[in-house]
C-alpha cells in the first residue's frame, strides 16, 4: 500500500508540474526565439521533470531502518 501511495504522490507532482508548465506557456511563454517556453510540449516536459524531482526530494524516508 505504501508503494502505491508513493507512486500516486509522484504522479500527482508530475501532473501538477505539467499543468504549471502549460499555464506558464499560456500566460508568460514567448512564441519565437525561446528554447523552452516557445513550445508548450517542451515547457510541460521540463516542468513535469521538475515536479518529479521535487516529489523525490520531499519524500519521507522509511523510519524503520537503522542507520549506524
Amino acid at each position: 500500500m505504501t508503494k502505491k501511495k508513493s507512486l500516486i504522490r509522484t504522479a500527482l507532482f508530475v501532473l501538477g508540474g505539467a499543468l504549471a508548465g502549460f499555464l506558464y506557456y499560456q500566460f508568460f511563454g514567448c512564441t519565437t526565439g525561446c528554447a523552452i517556453t516557445s513550445n508548450p510540449y517542451l515547457t510541460m516536459l521540463y516542468t513535469s521533470f521538475v515536479g518529479w524531482l521535487i516529489a523525490g526530494a520531499t519524500k519521507k524516508e522509511n523510519s524503520d531502518s537503522c542507520n549506524i
